[in-house]
């Protein structure tokens, strides 16, 4: 079938910086898995974040890009952590079809006792708070936004509750973070950030093995058995198999996805799409940052103006434009 390969393990070439659909038929299962490297180099490296909260960035950008890339129209998929932690803000940028880009703010101080404490796990970085979720389709439709609290768990954790939550379709999920420290023909050590993570959802087609919600057990005929699709025994299979993940799995060049694939799932066939590609794309722009300039009041412009100059920085891609106060003069 055109655009897609039912493979076995090691034939296939692995795709770095790109989504790989899949389906196991046999478990009415569909998902993607991704490894992501040279991309997420390119946007850490902007920032000099702490080794603890690149990890935790990195695991955003990964699960931001499993849901982003589900996306059938043109538009963006927004994921936004606002915490009292260390790390207070994290949000990523899906923009389709295939854009990303990703910025945490972080207190230093609170950063480094919490390393020196031994905390400085995802879960002691963003401390209580707000996970959400935004489905923008553009100015003329309504966005759909799913929030999640912050609890204490990791953020694979915390993405299990908002499926759990939110979520009509039962879905598991694996997140890993790794670095790698790779010598150059400069005879220098390198950082290299690699991350990755596998998502599955059950999507049976029988109507008996599907989850009626809005069925009252006293409404259904006498006899009737109501079906619980977390306990059918196909997902309850794929939980398994993804349990055996191992974190290094989905960071490590010589395993790749559809190896990984191939591991979890040949002994009940599986097949993979064509990879989507995800990129290091920022949105902004000098006109988007002049018009945004241009809403201000001309005391609040003027208030920005230093060394003869009005600077702006974004804070994703640390792009700097500036500009003179005199641009803004309404008598040209």
């Amino acid at each position: 079938m055109s655009g897609h390969s039912a493979f076995a393990g090691m034939n296939e070439t692995d795709p770095m910086d790109a989504v790989v659909p899949f389906r196991v038929d046999a478990l009415d299962a569909r998902g993607r898995a991704v490894m992501i490297g040279p991309m997420l180099d390119a946007i850490l490296d902007r920032h000099d974040y702490p080794e603890p909260v690149a990890r935790l960035l990195a695991e955003m950008i990964v699960l931001t890009v499993l849901l982003g890339t589900s996306l059938k129209f043109e538009g963006k998929f927004i994921a936004q952590c606002q915490t009292d932690g260390p790390v207070s803000f994290l949000v990523v940028d899906f923009a389709t079809p295939d854009g990303v880009r990703a910025y945490a703010r972080w207190d230093e101080d609170a950063v480094n006792a919490a390393v020196e404490s031994g905390s400085a796990d995802p879960a002691g970085l963003l401390g209580k708070g707000v996970l959400a979720l935004t489905v923008d389709q553009g100015e003329y439709m309504q966005r759909y936004q799913g929030i999640v609290a912050l609890d204490g768990t990791s953020l694979e954790e915390v993405a299990r509750n908002y499926f759990r939550q939110s979520e009509q379709i039962p879905t598991e999920l694996r997140l890993a973070v790794g670095r790698l420290i790779v010598r150059g023909d400069d005879g220098q050590s390198h950082n290299h950030w690699r991350a990755g993570g596998i998502l599955a959802q059950f999507l049976p087609d029988s109507p008996e093995r599907m989850r009626q919600p809005d069925l009252h057990p006293g409404e259904a005929p006498e006899g009737t058995e109501l079906h619980d699709i977390e306990e059918d025994d196909a997902w309850l299979e794929v939980k398994a198999l993804l349990d055996t993940v191992a974190a290094d799995e989905l960071v490590d060049d010589a395993v790749g996805v559809h190896t990984l694939l191939y591991r979890l799932f040949h002994e009940r066939g599986v097949t993979a799409n064509e990879p989507s590609p995800v990129h290091d794309r920022c949105t902004c722009s000098r006109e988007k940052v002049e018009n945004v300039l241009r809403s201000l009041s001309p005391e609040e412009r003027a208030e920005s103006v230093e060394d003869g100059k009005i600077t702006v920085k974004c804070e994703f891609c640390s792009t700097v434009y500036r500009f003179s106060p005199s641009d803004f003069d309404t008598t040209h």
